[in-house]
This record gives C-alpha cells, sequence and structure tokens, in this order.
C-alpha cells in the first residue's frame, strides 16, 4: 500500500468492521448529522444545559467506541504494540466522544420543544395558597 486512498480506506474498513456494521454505522452517522444541523437551524442558538449534558456523556462515549472496535477487530489492550496504536485508539475514542455527544444533544432537542420552559415552582414561606 504505498498511497493512501478513499477507496483503500472504505476497502480497509469494510474489511475490519464488515460490510453490513460498516454502512450502518456510516448511515446513522449522515442520519444524526442531518438531525444536528436541522435541530441547530430550528433553536438558532445552542442550549448551555444540554450541552452540558452531551458534555458529560463524552467519556461513556470514548469508551464505547474503544470497546467496540476492539470487538470487531478481535484485539485486547495487550496488543497494543507501539506508539501508533495509542494514537489510533485515541483518535477513536475522540471519534465516539464526539459522535456520541451530537448524539445526546440531537436526541435532547428533538424530544423537548425549543420553546419550552419548565414551571418554576416559589416557594410562597409557608403561607399557602
Amino acid at each position: 500500500m504505498k498511497e493512501l486512498t478513499f477507496e483503500t480506506l472504505l476497502a480497509v474498513f469494510q474489511e475490519m468492521f464488515g460490510a453490513t456494521l460498516f454502512w450502518l454505522m456510516l448511515a446513522a452517522a449522515v442520519i444524526i448529522t442531518l438531525a444536528y444541523l436541522y435541530v441547530l437551524i430550528r433553536d438558532r442558538s445552542l442550549s448551555m444545559r444540554r450541552f452540558l449534558w452531551a458534555q458529560l456523556s463524552m467519556p461513556l462515549g470514548a469508551v464505547a467506541a474503544v470497546l467496540l472496535t476492539q470487538a470487531v477487530t478481535n484485539s485486547h489492550f495487550r496488543d497494543i504494540g507501539g506508539p501508533i496504536d495509542v494514537i489510533v485508539l485515541l483518535i477513536v475514542a475522540a471519534i465516539g466522544a464526539i459522535g456520541v455527544a451530537i448524539l445526546v444533544y440531537t436526541v435532547q432537542s428533538l424530544l423537548r420543544r425549543p420553546g419550552a420552559v419548565r414551571p418554576v415552582q416559589t416557594y410562597d414561606g409557608g403561607q399557602g395558597g
């Protein structure tokens, strides 16, 4: 492999994950990205509360991506042989973290209407009524 082309990458990923899983993951990524863009255009701003929850979910996405990659490729942490393996795992973790953050933000935004505000409960000092 002297040149890194798009076709080569496509073949490698299909070989690693299997054609069905690869294309399902790619389709999910496209659908989630389109839904995220729809939410951003619809709401015209970012919700910091939803963004916080999305950020808090990022470590779970990173771990899940690394574990999925290791399960699919039949490898283990003991198989890490050098710096390039660590770099690849960090890239996989970063992609998983970002993907889950986008997914969480999008799902939250689609489940709650854009202008929906929670009712504020006030304390009346024990006066009642």
